[in-house]
């Protein structure tokens, strides 16, 4: 299943090191071609010799042979990797990897690597339930990173919670799942829009909103990994992208992200409009920052609907896609949407829902079609939601 696969093992510092010889013995069983980076600490759970015999390639632990002064390329190895596995990633290498701390070989590869990065956390449940340590995995998620997520059982201090790494079984199946991805929207164009618009005020203030973008990021992830060419027009986040078949069109107000979209949208075959679009502008924007005053009026007008432009310009072999997000009558509110722009779909998000809307990783959706069939998700990560998405376009269209 992964024959040809090239797959960059990171070791850090934890017990649960133990259980990667048996990984690196499943992934080369399946093909794989498999290197291994490991922290110094790493090597007192597990030695190089035994990583190195199962995996039939030197061990690199630290940036240059002292004996002869040779350079351990992080840039070679972070390039030559078709995906970057850190695991155990211990709470200590999590949050260098978050911070962009690189003062070893491991974490200093993980911001050279150019492919796919998975991470196993492996800690205590206290250490992993930690709001510095829940905030660096949220951090590392919103690079793009993947997140393998530790399973709740006993831990070597005799307690019992969350923090276990999972089993290499279960991790050799997200790595055959990730390679093994349909490519059912091969040789499509997708066009996607992602995060706020900033309404500027002067040139220091703006109106917007609390998106993200991490829900349209991972649709389009989601569809390049699918064999799409995805554009990919973004308001204004602090995201990156990192499959090669997606290109980034940045833009900050409305009218931008209009002028995009009018640009590129002739050319796609499916157009989703996942960005939280202004729907009012400041009817002027001062050339200087405004003084402090005692009160202030802005006078707004209506921005132009980008969705509706879409939904009246559509194409017969094009699949227009909307988002709503409601507060109230959420159904009957998407669903009047979903007719009066011509879609061919909507994903509602409700705020009323646990996990779900800006700025989280995670989402529940309910898809309305215009026969008013629908699919609700359970509450999952963004990339599984995005997936879910991507699957009911296919499906239906």
């Amino acid at each position: 299943m992964l024959k040809g696969k090239k797959i960059l093992v990171g070791i850090s510092g934890s017990i649960a090191a133990y259980k990667i010889p048996f990984l690196i013995r499943l992934l080369k069983k399946e093909g794989a071609e498999v290197k291994v980076v490991m922290t110094p600490c790493a090597t007192d759970f597990v030695t190089p010799l035994t990583l190195s015999t199962l995996s039939q390639q030197p061990v690199l632990i630290e940036p240059y042979d002292k004996v002869d002064g040779s350079w351990h390329s992080h840039v070679d190895w972070g390039r030559w990797a078709d995906l970057f596995l850190v695991a155990p990633a211990s709470a200590n290498t999590l949050a260098k990897m978050a911070g962009g701390i690189a003062d070893n070989l491991l974490t200093t590869t993980c911001l050279a690597a150019k492919c796919p990065v998975f991470f196993a956390p492996a800690m205590d449940l206290d250490m992993f339930n930690h709001p510095a340590t829940q905030r660096n995995i949220e951090t590392l998620q919103s690079f793009g990173n993947r997140l393998i997520a530790p399973q709740t059982g006993e831990l070597a201090s005799g307690l019992c919670g969350a923090g276990r790494m999972e089993e290499p079984e279960i991790i050799l199946q997200l790595i055959i799942d990730h390679f093994s991805k349909k490519k059912d929207l091969q040789g499509k164009n997708v066009l996607i829009t992602a995060g706020p618009t900033y309404e500027l005020i002067d040139p220091v203030r703006y109106i917007g909103n609390y998106s993200s973008g991490k829900m349209g990021y991972a649709i389009a992830e989601e569809a390049a990994a699918r064999g799409a060419k995805v554009t990919l027009i973004s308001g204004p986040v602090h995201l990156s992208t990192l499959h090669s078949d997606i290109k980034v069109i940045h833009t900050v107000t409305a009218e931008q992200m209009l002028n995009a979209c009018k640009a590129f949208s002739d050319d796609h075959n499916i157009i989703i409009m996942s960005a939280a679009v202004a729907d009012y502008t400041p009817e002027k924007t001062a050339t200087q920052k405004i003084k402090k005053q005692t009160a202030l009026t802005l006078k707004l007008k209506l921005t132009e609907d980008i969705l509706a432009f879409l939904g009246k310009t559509k194409k017969k072999d094009q699949v227009l896609v909307g988002f709503a997000l409601e507060t109230e009558n959420e159904k009957a509110n998407a669903f009047l949407k979903l007719k009066n722009k011509n879609l061919d779909m909507i994903v509602l998000n409700s705020l009323n829902d646990k996990g779900a809307g800006f700025s989280v990783d995670t989402n529940k959706v309910t898809i309305i079609y215009p026969d008013k069939s629908e699919i609700v998700t359970d509450t999952l990560p963004k990339n599984e939601i995005a997936a879910q998405i991507i699957d009911a376009i296919i499906n239906r269209y």
